[in-house]
């Protein structure tokens, strides 16, 4: 079963004659309810219906037939019943035959629609197949309008003043910028006068923007000044004592033009306190960093992202004990105690985004239980907040965001006081301002976390996230050697690493040693290829797992252009929680285990081997020119030459890499050696590009290219072997739903990094073209992004196939063969449009699909039904094959 057959099959249900009876019996079937359990329900045996007709599987579904156009009274009514709250049924559902009407209890969301569109419920009930419906927060336009302001604004005054662009003015400038971040947001929430910023610099400086910087200056002075004296101009007076370090330091105050001066007054105007106070230091650093923009919004982390992490860490429990407590004023007070208890680290803050969001929801959170409590007790004082910014620890290599990440809190708190005046009541003083947040300032690999976030037996410490990634390629020296100091009698191996196993490695040690559960945002590089066996068991057997972890997505918010990097969260605490969460873009599910690869699996360690670990032939690397292009040709310029000299045609041969195979281009090389190789030279522009590819050769740093300087006609790796040949990418997309290889034209050459398998039986293109091996790539190999990178010693030799006898061998073989005539069946058609999931021939699919069938029967008797239970069988069968790399290293069985 998976999605779209849900949708397929509800859309078949609602064209057929409506039968009150045996619709919702249709429905649990189509949401793969046990067969045993419809049965049960039908005879009567499970039914808790209360009335004839009724029928009410506990904690799922409770449907009832209803008068003409009375769908959704019916259900109102059902609410109200009896069954409904003795049984707590997931869903209400009633329909006449013409409209349904569908309530969901636990989301306390209804769906009403005609009949006839069935179909469109597919999504709505998924939680009756076990799938949770992922609800992801939406952005705040507010926020990109204010980003992309304060970036035209930014530009301006650095055109304005170019001598600012120098480094040594950085700080000057940033500092700057940060103190009109408070002064807009100040004005718009009661900290100042209402207007008073923006009222000063539409008054009080001149349309040419002439002496604004000197206006600025006067405010920004004025406001670390307990005192006031004559010298202080009239408009300056009234602006009060800010104190907290803001306006301590004076620092110069760039010049400003009438278009900077314009930028200024429409940034002031917008309305500050509807933006998200994550956002201000992300502004800054967005403003100094043309890279981190994208057009004129910033490149942010986004509150919606934040949240992927932070629901499921702890706050989705939190909310779970505040409705199971709601009608117990003893658990309420008692949740507060946890609530005060909470510690949020983020050993990579930035300007404090995860921070700030943690400690507006626990806020937010509190505010509901004080008004729960006064609700159950008339007696209940209100009491201030509890809620401190000293729960919140951070670490930020930048100095001044650091500071930013401190100011950020503090707007954060101010917001959140005034929410807690609007709706409980009086609050804290906004002015002067209180230092805030334990942000430290320095390299996270170095520090001791435990003496930034010390360990705290009462404490319920959470260390949360988006460390910078960094694969080994683009590391400076100074992080490698971070990565020494922080693996240094942990691991041998960290040199293939990405960066971001820094910050793994010392939380895993952080909650060994002082408890707590941590969670990173991080590319899904660490959850594929040999990142999972060099950095999982050292995780591992420190006897924590995987509680909860979020499969590849974009990584993005809602700035215009901005690029999504893709990323997995992973979320690991010490070994024993019972149901973990397994999240993917659109759902979640509860299950027993996640395995390093984030799939409901075993956790095992799938390592390279050097043959085949099942009774497969050898898959060999593709052949390696190392020429500068020099002995590759398009067919034009081969022709060119074939057509002057007939006889030369013998010296070259096509090759195919993933672009040659999967998008129809042609290439051709010369393929030549010591017998044939004076004819060649014979053929003028063959022997200039002989002499092109001796001068790259020679001119190589790399001994290991220059040496074959000698000999530009052989190609430096040579792994052709005569035969043929199968064909299999490296690299490919993983939107296709099977891995596009296939048989090669006769005499072709498989050029690196590509493999290929010479005279393969063909029942092995069977077990490569099916959708268990695709699954297999996307979740073992390395990818590139979410593409697949393939590899014939981590995916092809490791690929978990059962014996097969001849006869299943024969049956794999003619549904390969079948997938074949179905491609040429399409002729002129690429592979690329063959297998594009949205164009793919009918025929073709059904090629694969009666392939799936076949092979998955021998697999275990009968096909499967979801993609999840693919993969945990695959895992479950190369976990029973290699028991001895079962995580041996951290003494747990899968």
């Amino acid at each position: 079963m998976n999605i779209a057959e849900i949708e397929a099959n509800l859309r078949s249900l609602s064209e057929k004659p409506f039968d009150p009876a045996t619709f919702p019996l249709r429905i649990l079937e189509i949401y793969d309810a046990p067969r045993a359990t419809v049965t049960k329900l039908q005879n009567g045996s499970m039914n808790k219906g209360e009335r004839s007709g009724d029928l009410l599987w506990k904690g799922k579904l409770f449907f009832r037939a209803s008068a003409s156009g009375k769908a959704a009274a019916t259900v109102d009514e059902m609410k109200l019943s009896n069954a409904a709250r003795l049984q707590k049924p997931r869903f209400l559902l009633s329909s006449d035959g013409v409209e349904a009407y569908c309530f969901d209890t636990k989301a306390d969301e209804g769906r009403a629609l005609p009949i006839q569109d069935l179909g469109d419920l597919f999504d709505f009930m998924l939680p009756l197949a076990g799938i949770e419906r992922y609800q992801a927060a939406k952005e705040n336009p507010a926020d990109i309008k204010a980003a992309g302001r304060l970036a035209r604004l930014y530009d301006a005054i650095l055109d304005c003043n170019p001598d600012w662009k120098k480094p040594e003015r950085a700080h000057a400038l940033n500092l700057f910028m940060t103190r009109l971040l408070f002064c807009m947001f100040a004005e718009d929430t009661g900290i100042l006068e209402a207007g008073l910023f923006s009222s000063a610099i539409n008054e009080f400086t001149k349309e040419d923007g002439s002496n604004t910087g000197s206006v600025l200056k006067t405010i920004f002075d004025v406001m670390d000044a307990k005192e006031r004296t004559d010298e202080h101009p009239g408009f300056a007076q009234r602006f009060p004592y800010v104190n907290g370090g803001l306006f301590r330091v004076r620092s110069d105050v760039p010049v400003f033009s009438k278009l900077a001066r314009r930028l200024l007054i429409e940034a002031a105007r917008l309305t500050w306190s509807e933006i998200n106070p994550d956002i201000f230091g992300s502004m800054i650093q967005g403003v100094v960093d043309k890279e981190l923009r994208a057009d004129l919004g910033m490149h942010y982390t986004s509150v919606p992202n934040i949240l992927r992490l932070l629901r499921p860490l702890f706050l989705d429990d939190l909310e779970r004990e505040f409705a199971a407590s709601n009608e117990n004023a003893a658990q309420l007070s008692k949740l507060l105690s946890r609530i005060y208890r909470i510690r949020v680290f983020d050993p990579a803050c930035g300007s404090g985004n995860f921070l700030i969001i943690a400690y507006r929801e626990l806020r937010r959170l509190e505010m509901r239980i004080f008004l729960r409590l006064k609700e159950l007790s008339r007696q209940f004082t209100l009491p201030m907040s509890q809620v401190r910014l000293s729960q919140f620890f951070g670490i930020e290599y930048a100095d001044f965001a650091a500071e930013t990440a401190k100011l950020s809190l503090w707007i954060a708190e101010h917001q959140l006081n005034k929410e807690f005046e609007q709706i409980i009541g009086p609050g804290r003083p906004a002015l002067p301002l209180q230092d805030s947040g334990n942000i430290e300032c320095g390299n996270a690999t170095r520090l001791s976390w435990l003496k930034v976030c010390p360990a705290s037996a009462n404490s319920e410490t959470y260390i949360v996230g988006n460390p910078p990634y960094l694969g080994r390629g683009q590391q400076t020296d100074e992080q490698k050697s971070d990565m020494h100091h922080v693996f240094d009698g942990v691991s041998d191996t960290y040199g293939n690493m990405d960066y971001v196993a820094c910050w793994m490695i010392k939380a895993s040690d952080y909650i060994q040693r002082a408890g707590g559960q941590f969670a990173f945002v991080t590319t899904n590089s660490i959850c594929q290829g040999e990142h999972v066996a060099l950095l999982w068991p050292l995780i591992f057997r420190r006897n924590q797992e995987l509680v909860f972890a979020h499969q590849a997505f974009k990584w993005k918010n809602s700035a215009a252009s901005n690029a999504g990097v893709t990323c997995v969260i992973a979320g690991v605490g010490t070994v024993g929680t019972a149901d973990k969460l397994l999240f993917n873009e659109t759902s979640f599910k509860k299950v027993k285990n996640i395995n390093p690869y984030l799939v409901d699996a075993p956790t095992v360690i799938v390592t390279s081997k050097t043959l085949p670990t099942s009774d497969l032939p050898r898959m060999n690397f593709g052949s390696m020119s190392n020429d500068g292009g020099h002995l590759i040709f398009s067919p034009d310029e081969m022709r060119a030459i074939t057509s002057k000299h007939p006889d030369t045609k013998r010296l070259f041969k096509r090759i195919f890499g993933a672009q040659e195979f999967i998008k129809g281009i042609e290439r051709w090389c010369l393929w030549l050696d010591k017998d044939n190789v004076a004819d060649a030279r014979a053929v003028p522009s063959i022997k200039d590009r002989l002499d092109l590819c001796a001068e790259y050769r020679g001119k190589s740093k790399r001994p290991a290219t220059s040496a074959w300087a000698d000999v530009p006609h052989l190609f430096i790796e040579n792994r052709h072997e005569a035969g043929e040949l199968f064909f299999v990418p490296q690299v490919s997309s993983e939107k296709r739903h099977y891995l596009p290889c296939g048989y090669l034209p006769t005499d072709s050459l498989v050029i690196a990094p590509h493999f290929a398998i010479v005279d393969a039986p063909h029942f092995v293109m069977g077990l490569l073209s099916s959708r268990m091996h695709a699954l297999w790539c996307l979740a073992v190999g390395g990818g590139l992004e979410t593409r697949i990178r393939y590899s014939n010693t981590l995916i092809y030799n490791t690929f978990p196939v059962p014996d097969l006898s001849a006869k299943q061998k024969e049956i794999l073989s003619d549904c390969a063969w079948q997938i074949v005539e179905e491609r040429e069946n399409n002729p002129g058609s690429r592979i690329s449009d063959l297998y594009d999931p949205e164009k793919m021939p009918s025929g073709l699919l059904k090629a694969h699909q009666d392939l799936d069938v076949a092979l998955e029967t021998i697999y275990r008797g009968r096909p499967f039904k979801t993609d999840e239970e693919r993969l945990e069988h695959l895992f479950k069968l190369y976990a029973a094959r290699h028991r001895d790399e079962v995580l041996a290293s951290s003494g747990r069985a899968a």
